[in-house]
């Protein structure tokens, strides 16, 4: 009971911290935000061995823990993704300042002078598990809209979180910006997790990034407003008017580019008019890959689907595969089992595209381009945060201008209302 009392009273210190760090930020310049994450950069690069070294204490502890060679992947770290994550850095310092940003403005009859203005969101809890490069991502892009973080990192990768972490504090420090603005619960203990869902007098937003099991517990167990997105059930609709060779390339990609991120395709519908022809042929090309087709009448995959084989995220070398009556199928088809996450449609055909963007409601909707688009730096984003998709305030990939909100500022001169 003690130590819950004491997580309790760490978390509201790390909650008050934040809150006041966030205050400052709010009106910290573009110049010093940008130093920061330059020498926050510079700190990773010149302690990378330090950090390298934390890591290796990460990697032991999750194979002591019995972690699959999916997330012993995803933990670790080298010299090259340490480069990686400074080249984030970079990106994320270079990108425009979204903060003060004038999204609108208007004069009205009254004599009244109106701008709506982008501020930030205030704290950002972002909840992450096992990739320790979230930890850089994650602070860079909250520091960028001018908002104060507070990270909880997975226990897997607390000793590599910690370390970059010290590399954000210093950039702080360097550019004369408040340290807490980027603070991490320096705990593996999970209460901390549901303190923070709780917070509502101090945290503003929760950014899940995760797994299933993390999201739904964040989306079912959180008072504080959620950016994220539960599945990335991804369809790929091959319409009758599909050009063969761009649904070979798109298809293959969209599959088989990295089946463990949530932009990967896990549902492939077909036009029945195509089904025999190009459609088999996608087919026969998946398993040819290595894909296990879990195939539905009138193709022949590895295996027959199951009902249970639709809306499902294989995150694998799987794919469901069916043949509907024609667009109004597939359109149905994803409504009913997708996620609102990322949907394609192969077609050469204008009028098809425009009703599949029109009548789905997809956080993301693509024509000929693989799923494996789904990403805030292939949107132009820099980093991303995390893909959202519910439908109040950010959708698809967040990044720093997804982390801000708006005020009016209103001018007049000596204004009264009749």
């Amino acid at each position: 009971m003690k130590d819950m009392e004491n997580i309790a009273e760490m978390m509201a210190d790390i909650g008050a911290r934040a809150k006041a760090a966030a205050a400052e930020l709010g009106f910290a310049s573009a110049e010093r935000k940008h130093a920061a994450l330059i020498a926050a950069a510079e700190a990773v690069w010149a302690r990378r061995g330090e950090i390298i070294a934390a890591n290796a204490k990460d990697m032991e502890f999750g194979r002591e823990k019995g972690l699959s060679p999916a997330m012993m992947d995803r933990l670790m770290l080298d010299e090259a993704r340490i480069r990686g994550i400074v080249d984030g850095l970079r990106a994320v310092a270079e990108q425009k300042d979204p903060v003060g940003e004038i999204i609108t403005e208007w004069d009205m009859a009254s004599g009244l002078h109106i701008q709506r203005v982008r501020t930030p969101l205030g704290v950002i809890g972002v909840i992450y598990e096992s990739r320790p490069n979230v930890t850089a991502d994650a602070g860079a892009l909250c520091l960028k809209a001018g908002n104060a973080v507070i990270l909880r990192g997975g226990s897997e990768s607390f000793h590599s979180s910690g370390a970059i972490h010290a590399c954000l504090q210093e950039g702080l420090r360097a550019a004369g910006l408040p340290e807490d603005a980027i603070l991490r619960v320096p705990t593996r203990d999970r209460a901390a997790v549901a303190e923070m869902l709780k917070m509502v007098d101090t945290i503003d937003v929760i950014v899940p990034r995760g797994g299933k099991g993390l999201v739904g517990l964040v989306q079912r167990e959180a008072r504080v407003p959620v950016f994220a997105h539960l599945e990335g059930i991804c369809h790929i609709y091959v319409d009758a008017k599909a050009d063969p060779e761009k649904a070979r390339a798109v298809v293959l990609n969209a599959k088989t580019r990295r089946t463990g991120i949530c932009g990967a395709a896990e549902c492939l519908l077909i036009h029945k008019d195509v089904a025999a022809g190009l459609g088999q042929a996608l087919v026969d090309m998946l398993k040819e890959a290595g894909v296990e087709v879990r195939a539905g009448e009138g193709l022949v995959g590895s295996v027959p689907a199951g009902e249970e084989d639709f809306g499902k995220e294989f995150l694998d070398m799987i794919i469901a595969a069916k043949v509907v009556e024609d667009i109004d199928g597939a359109i149905a088809h994803i409504r009913r089992y997708g996620s609102n996450h990322t949907d394609c449609i192969l077609t050469e055909d204008d009028a098809a595209a425009a009703r599949f963007f029109a009548r789905l409601d997809s956080a993301i909707l693509m024509r000929n381009a693989s799923t494996q688009f789904a990403d805030g730096g292939e949107f132009g984003m820099g980093a991303e945060i995390g893909i959202a998709t519910g439908k109040m305030h950010a959708r698809g990939p967040v990044g720093a201008e997804q982390l801000t909100s708006f005020k009016y500022l209103v001018t007049g001169d000596g204004t009264i209302r009749g």
